[in-house]
């Protein structure tokens, strides 16, 4: 690869790729756009409705929990029907998530569209659309090339939220320059994730009818059922320690501690964002070097150490320093983890594997939002960024111990 072509040939799809991951790399991204926003912008939207800080962490856990249930649906029954129809029901869904967000005002509704939709707390992806697309584009490449094209989609998605939470601060810039109240351009907003929804509804008709594999998207976990159910509770562990620091709380904590706007959030997880997506980059080559299993670990622990350090320092520009430094490495694991678990597992169990390492970080990943919310609403301040620090360091550690003899078809981990 030629230096004058990398930029742009990092952000396709890697050759011999099928039609498929052209366009669900596009939905991706608009995606990504929808859920940077609405990480940043949920929780002063729901500061405005009237509700307090535990009501933040309350509609977090209601969409983790339902992601985990709709995981749940994709890997018991999902075999049952086309991919390609699961996905077009996923973006329909989205559609009307956002219509639901943009004209309601109450709680108890809220927390039921939560439940039931797509919204999504944080910049990574954890709805319904995770295990359907990872299936697909494992059918799409094999060895190395699978790994390259996890990570473009990674990045993508990484980099789409980095955009999408610089648009977070459009409804103050809108709500002052037009004199209008801050509440209706952060309504508009979710009309906008409505619309982004349609449009990926569409992009998904255009899928190949096929599925890639018949018989693989017929099959249950087999032989690798002991592998899969040993990386679900390690991953669950991972997935709670990240749920009590998901995107929409750590802005809650920037504006309780530092007295943060939505534009200067906006900003902040701009750049964070560009950092995660970019460093994603880095890691298909690594993972050639030294593993997947290794990759996974030796970038991951040192930005926990960043984040635990976070909860200590007493400037605003420290602070932001080491949480961008966290950033750059934190989702180096995000292709590699799922490049590995596509890897250890055989052909056929590849959709049960995606679901079933899903369901349960989703299920952990769901109690912490409320519990962090509680948290920070008890003056708590430091609490989330130590437990997920710490947490995520043990997680790391277990992991290692448990997989490192184990060899994907990729190559050593």
């Amino acid at each position: 690869m030629t230096p004058a072509k990398a930029p742009l040939s990092v952000l396709l799809p890697p050759a011999g790729v099928d039609r498929s991951a052209w366009l669900l790399l596009v939905a991706r991204s608009l995606r990504g756009i929808c859920d940077g926003f609405v990480a940043v912008l949920l929780p002063a939207y729901l500061l405005a409705l009237g509700f307090g800080k535990l009501t933040v962490g309350l509609i977090g856990t209601a969409t983790l929990l339902g992601s985990a249930v709709a995981t749940i649906a994709v890997g018991l029954m999902g075999s049952r029907y086309p991919q390609r129809a699961l996905l077009v029901f996923a973006a329909a869904l989205m559609a009307a998530t956002g219509l639901a967000f943009g004209f309601l005002s109450s709680l108890w509704p809220l927390l039921m569209v939560a439940f039931v939709g797509t919204l999504n707390p944080g910049s990574g992806d954890v709805s319904l659309f995770l295990p359907l697309e990872h299936a697909r584009l494992a059918a799409s490449a094999k060895g190395d090339a699978r790994t390259a094209l996890f990570a473009r989609y990674s990045l993508l998605g990484g980099l789409s939220a980095a955009l999408g939470a610089l648009l977070a601060g459009l409804p103050d810039w809108i709500a002052v320059h037009a004199n209008v109240p801050a509440l209706l351009p952060m309504r508009a907003m979710f009309i906008v994730y409505a619309i982004t929804g349609f449009v990926i509804f569409l992009l998904y008709l255009r899928l190949p009818k096929r599925e890639a594999h018949t018989a693989a998207v017929r099959a249950s976990l087999g032989p690798s059922r002991g592998i899969v159910t040993r990386l679900a509770l390690l991953f669950s562990v991972d997935a709670f320690a990240g749920g009590l620091l998901v995107n929409s709380l750590l802005t809650l904590w920037l504006i309780q501690r530092f007295g943060f706007s939505l534009v200067a959030a906006g900003q902040f997880f701009f750049w964070s964002g560009l950092l995660s997506g970019g460093s994603q980059l880095a890691a298909a080559p690594i993972a050639r070097r030294i593993g997947l299993l290794n990759t996974m670990v030796f970038t991951h622990i040192p930005s926990s150490m960043c984040l635990i350090a976070a909860a200590f320092t007493p400037t605003l520009p420290l602070t932001l320093m080491l949480l961008l430094a966290r950033s750059a490495l934190s989702q180096l694991d995000v292709p590699t983890r799922s490049a590995y678990v596509m890897a250890v597992v055989t052909t056929p169990e590849r959709p049960a594997a995606a679901s079933f390492t899903a369901v349960p970080r989703s299920l952990a990943a769901a109690v912490a939002p409320t519990i962090a919310g509680a948290l920070l609403g008890a003056g708590w301040l430091s609490a989330p960024l130590i437990a997920c620090g710490t947490l995520k360091i043990a997680y790391d550690l277990a992991v290692l111990a448990a997989f490192r003899h184990i060899r994907p078809d990729g190559g050593a981990s």
